[in-house]
């Protein structure tokens, strides 16, 4: 009794005239930890379930001076989200089936077991829970995918969330355009949880990662043996984003003939699955995506110009990374923050040579290339600042990077990769320096280092000669973020 007690707080009002029954419910309800209130009539009793004090409404058929049908039916019509229980007699099952349609969530049958009360109540009180989580994590949404997720300070950037915030209340149908990695479907998401659908679902679909002949079935349902393999009914990605969004990614990749198929539901707001006779109404705000330019896809009949101006009665492009100047670096620390507290590393910024190279780079991938490059540089590092030799382990190879830094012989002084910098600066200097003392120069670790040197087949040979402290060459390493000159 007591781990039921600790188990459960919810409130409980019970509206019951007998004194008999309201004593042996209240103390039911104490066994598993409820907090009861007993009131005696039914016109107390919906003043104080109006009151939204209560997790749960227990209420007897026969009151004094009116029924539990009606206290019931006024909850229900009032809007107050709170599961009710009717209780009843044999003989008036009827009326408890009438209560069911008119909002109660169960019935109870009088005389009933111990068990059988305690079994509804708390369903009752566990689908309660489920539907207040449900909203949290609907408003936790909401506030993971607004347009304040969506981070930049640049002019195009800027020109998104004022049209993200234009469209969201509407329900006009939106074609976000932007390359790969652009963040197309935060977009998506943003406008969804910022307009009147947010408690609706969000429902996304990658067209190109689909078969084309699974993506018809995917989309508008199918009947249970509507084609070979399809052994249980499926209502489509249609139907489940009903009341809600449909996100449509790379849209292009949509066949002709599904292409019809979807323009028609867009119209009339219906679906018909596939293998059935019958018309399901819809819904559903539709978001469409793509990476290639659509209108240009059109005029080469390579997609419809009917569904193109249906999708597109609101466009959206999201520029890419490297036209938005500023954001590179803003993004990259949010994401050293982001993957630092994930991974419980306690990497507090970057080198100057590292800010450079994010400037510099033309980052083909994107703000999702960014953050996968950040992600794994967190990762790897061996310090508290992320330097460019924590992007060499994975920098695509022969890379051209910017001028890292220079060596003192004027012939091989030029824009070199990050690993090439490494290379040439370790042939150069291996045979006067430590292995430590080369690690320190360059701004990476020693381990780091001696795969590097393993790697190139760069062993140390004979003994360094004893001296003092060591002298950087004339230029510092990339792990560096100031000049020194010659001594």
């Amino acid at each position: 009794m007591n781990e039921a007690r600790s188990a459960r707080n919810e409130r409980v009002l019970v509206v019951d005239d007998d004194p008999g029954v309201g004593e042996s419910v209240s103390l039911l309800l104490e066994s598993i930890g409820c907090q009861v209130e007993l009131v005696t009539r039914g016109t107390e009793g919906l003043a104080r379930a109006q009151s939204g004090e209560f997790d749960l409404l227990i209420t007897d058929l026969r009151l004094p001076d009116r029924d539990g049908l009606s206290i019931i039916r006024s909850v229900k019509q009032a809007g107050i989200d709170l599961p009710m229980i009717l209780m009843t007699s044999f003989s008036s099952i009827d009326t408890a089936i009438e209560a069911l349609r008119g909002g109660a969530l169960d019935y109870i049958i009088k005389p009933f077991s111990n068990a059988d009360f305690r079994h509804a109540v708390e369903r009752a009180l566990d689908e309660r829970r489920m539907r207040r989580e449900n909203a949290m994590l609907k408003r936790n949404l909401k506030k993971a995918f607004s347009s304040n997720k969506i981070i930049g300070e640049s002019a195009g950037i800027k020109r998104v969330f004022s049209l993200i915030t234009k469209v969201a209340n509407s329900d006009a149908n939106v074609l976000i355009q932007g390359a790969s990695g652009t963040g197309k479907e935060l977009v998506a998401q943003a406008i969804h949880y910022a307009g009147p659908r947010a408690e609706g679902p969000f429902v996304p679909l990658n067209c190109g990662a689909i078969p084309a002949d699974l993506l018809e079935s995917e989309l508008f349902g199918h009947t249970r043996g509507a084609y070979t393999g399809a052994v249980a009914a499926s209502e489509g990605l249609i139907r489940e984003a009903h009341g809600g969004t449909l996100f449509l990614d790379e849209i292009s990749e949509l066949a002709p003939a599904l292409q019809v198929k979807l323009l028609r539901v867009i119209q009339e707001k219906q679906v018909r699955p596939l293998g059935s006779k019958h018309v399901y109404n819809t819904d559903v705000r539709f978001l469409a995506a793509s990476n290639r330019d659509l209108k240009e896809a059109m005029e080469k009949n390579l997609f419809r110009a009917d569904l193109f101006y249906r999708l597109n009665v609101i466009n959206i492009v999201v520029p890419p990374l490297k036209e938005r100047d500023g954001d590179v670096e803003i993004l990259a620390r949010h994401f050293v923050d982001l993957h630092s507290r994930r991974l419980g590393k306690r990497i507090t910024g970057m080198t100057e040579d590292l800010r450079h190279f994010l400037h510099t780079y033309h980052w083909p991938g994107n703000v999702r290339e960014l953050e996968n490059l950040i992600e794994r540089a967190v990762i790897l590092a061996d310090g508290d600042l992320l330097s460019c030799m924590d992007f060499a382990e994975i920098a695509p190879a022969g890379h051209q990077a910017m001028p890292i830094g220079q060596f003192t012989d004027d012939a091989i002084s030029q824009t070199l990769s990050i690993e090439g910098y490494i290379e040439e600066f370790v042939r150069r200097y291996q045979h006067l320096y430590s292995e430590s003392e080369l690690a320190a120069m360059l701004g990476i670790g020693r381990k780091a280092l001696w795969v590097r040197r393993n790697r190139w087949g760069l062993r140390r040979g004979g003994a360094r000669a004893s001296r003092g402290p060591a002298v950087v060459p004339s230029q510092p390493g990339p792990g560096h973020a100031s000049d020194r000159s010659d001594s």
